[in-house]
């Protein structure tokens, strides 16, 4: 990006990040360091985006408190006021730029309260980085905080590291294809359990599902763990590193599409032993190669522009070029290594102010809510996906990876350029 400031951003704050991985805890409250607007637009944020009610808490830092406290008092009073009302099984505390500025020591009033309730703590200024780093930060800090290291193995035992992109219901969808291969799968955060869109009996001030604290101290002795997303290989190499060195780590930078898809199962068939998987996941590989042949006509013919977080950017385009699909123009929120990979003409760190610049150059946009204003005034055809998505139901249960999942995302993008180029 060559603008020295973004006029209408993509980017996602590295709070936002860490507060969606730590909703992935049952019975957890995240706990955000810094003044009370910070944490007010999260919960509103996410609230919106899952149509569901959001447990978080902040310390409030206003400008006194950020004068006269070192940090230590606002955290104490926090988790003195939350521990009054509910009972969390975990406090995940993390920072903002203010208090990152003042150089508040969050370590250290962690281990001040640790005996009495358990804490997760994580550096997370949102002056860098961003949503996915965020998020990749506080999941590698519960690995390190919270998970026993061990050195024996369970070999039906299996750990999923997702990215901060993937959907409740993609996570939910990869352990149960690792459950076909007989693992017992679990997912650090699992928001397939608590952001899924399920009612329960009566309203809870902490998040409803998700991983159990007590099943996490326990991830140790995992056999295999597969991290899904580039933002997030340093914890499985974390894990292997710090946890058990003799765990099996797979990273994967995207399922989605056939060629990932088929990477993914051979590297779980692999490790098993196994030579042929299970028939569902034939049948619905045989589903996939149909899909791309019946999608290849309306998407060979189009040419897209993809805007978002740098792995889901990623992995939209490995799908939409793999059923011929030209994208013209990426544009990412953050510079990462995974940018030289991804599959369009141009790759830009920028904003939707930069894809003013593109827009004779594609016919379909594939992006978040905030792209609809840009689709309309462009006479553009729109594909919603990512954060945030306030203009449709159902966000937590569609799916676009795996075989599955890469039939129904090429479907959708098909009907759409079919209904937009017929009203065009």
């Amino acid at each position: 990006m060559q603008k020295p400031l973004q006029i209408n951003p993509t980017k996602l704050s590295q709070p936002m990040g860490a507060t969606l991985a730590f909703l992935g805890v049952k019975g957890c409250m995240p706990l955000m360091h810094g003044a009370l607007g910070c944490a007010s637009f999260t919960k509103v944020f996410f609230t919106r985006h899952f149509n569901d009610p959001i447990a978080m808490q902040t310390t409030a830092v206003n400008d006194i408190t950020a004068v006269i406290d070192g940090g230590h008092w606002g955290v104490l009073e926090s988790l003195k006021n939350i521990t009054a009302k509910v009972t969390p099984s975990l406090i995940g505390l993390h920072t903002t730029g203010l208090t990152e500025t003042k150089g508040d020591d969050i370590r250290a009033v962690s281990e001040l309260v640790r005996e009495e309730q358990p804490i997760v703590w994580v550096n997370t200024p949102d002056f860098e980085g961003g949503f996915e780093s965020g998020f990749s930060k506080a999941v590698s800090a519960m690995i390190k905080q919270l998970i026993i290291p061990k050195t024996t193995i369970n070999n039906q035992k299996a750990l999923i590291i997702p990215n901060a992109n993937l959907k409740p219901l993609e996570v939910e969808k990869i352990k149960e294809e690792l459950e076909l291969f007989g693992f017992l799968a679990f997912a650090l955060p699992d928001i397939s359990l608590s952001l899924d869109g399920h009612l329960d009996e009566k309203p809870s001030a902490l998040t409803s599902g998700g991983i159990e604290l007590g099943d996490i101290y326990k991830l140790g002795d995992c056999s295999l763990v597969i991290s899904i997303g580039s933002s997030v290989k340093d914890c499985g190499e974390s894990f292997v590193s710090n946890i058990n060195p003799n765990t099996k780590h797979l990273h994967f930078d995207s399922l989605s599409g056939l060629i990932n898809a088929d990477a993914f199962y051979k590297g779980v068939l692999e490790f098993q032993n196994l030579s042929t998987p299970h028939p569902k996941i034939i049948k619905w590989r045989k589903r996939l190669q149909d899909a791309l042949l019946d999608t290849h006509f309306a998407l060979g013919s189009t040419k897209f522009a993809v805007v978002g977080q740098n792995d889901e950017v990623y992995s939209i385009c490995e799908l939409l070029s793999e059923a011929g699909g030209q994208v013209s123009v990426a544009i990412v929120s953050e510079k990462s290594p995974i940018n030289t990979e991804i599959k369009a003409t141009n790759v830009i760190v920028g904003d939707f102010y930069d894809l003013e610049s593109y827009k004779n150059e594609y016919e379909i946009l594939v992006t978040n809510f905030h792209g609809i204003q840009i689709a309309r005034n462009s006479n553009k055809g729109l594909v919603l996906r990512g954060y945030p998505n306030y203009e449709e139901v159902g966000n937590a249960l569609k799916s676009d990876l795996l075989y599955e999942g890469s039939c129904y995302f090429l479907f959708e993008v098909a009907n759409i350029i079919n209904h937009f180029k017929e009203h065009k």
